[in-house]
């Protein structure tokens, strides 16, 4: 049972990234808690931890255990996607900025964030967890691992956006126009799980 160095590196620097998302995430959500922002979603966050661990554990498991060859086309293919979603998490946190979580915590009386990848996506960070889980296994054709993260994660995505958009669209819907509601509305994903949901907030909401 073998792993192949280029996977250890690889796994190690996406949970190192990982870690750095999780202090990011915390820090920003002291500063969304001191605004009174509010969190919801809190019993589905630890699945979804839980299942991002799985996929740097199975990732390395099933290599190990099944001895899976490098595939060029297959494997340097996954890491430009991988690469790519990325740079496409880090321009979420950019356009966010101090609004960007892991978590779903929605800050009363902010503007909606329209810039970005929001300007023309409602959840850019759950379509990158998406690429992402598949990405990241078969840059050592990993793919039963690609398949079971993905075939586990993609529910608990539905129960996230939903949650989301329950927080969002009843409160803020009636005080904007049609067309804004059309477009780039709603949170991130996340994660690293990358959700985001501080980024918008109702301007009539007063709870804390």
């Amino acid at each position: 049972m073998t792993i192949p160095v280029s996977l250890f590196v690889l796994v190690t620097a996406v949970a190192v990234v990982r870690l750095v998302e999780l202090t990011t995430a915390r820090r920003n959500a002291r500063w969304a808690i001191d605004r009174g922002g509010v969190e919801y979603g809190q019993r589905h966050y630890p699945v979804i931890v839980a299942l991002h661990v799985c996929l740097l554990v199975g990732t390395v498991a099933e290599v190990a255990l099944t001895g899976h060859a490098f595939v060029p086309l297959i494997g340097w293919s996954a890491l430009a996607v991988l690469i790519l979603v990325q740079a496409g998490r880090a321009w979420c946190m950019r356009a966010l900025g101090p609004r960007w979580n892991t978590r779903v915590i929605v800050v009363p009386g902010l503007p909606l964030v329209t810039t970005g990848p929001y300007r023309w996506m409602r959840h850019p960070n759950y379509l990158i967890v998406l690429f992402e889980g598949i990405a990241l296994p078969l840059v050592h054709t990993a793919w039963i691992t690609a398949m079971l993260f993905t075939v586990a994660n993609t529910p608990w995505l539905v129960v996230r956006v939903r949650t989301e958009n329950a927080v969002l669209w009843p409160a803020v819907g009636p005080a904007v126009g049609p067309a804004a509601r059309g477009s780039s509305w709603s949170c991130s994903p996340i994660s690293s799980t990358g959700s985001c949901c501080s980024r918008c907030a109702s301007p009539t909401r007063t709870s804390s």
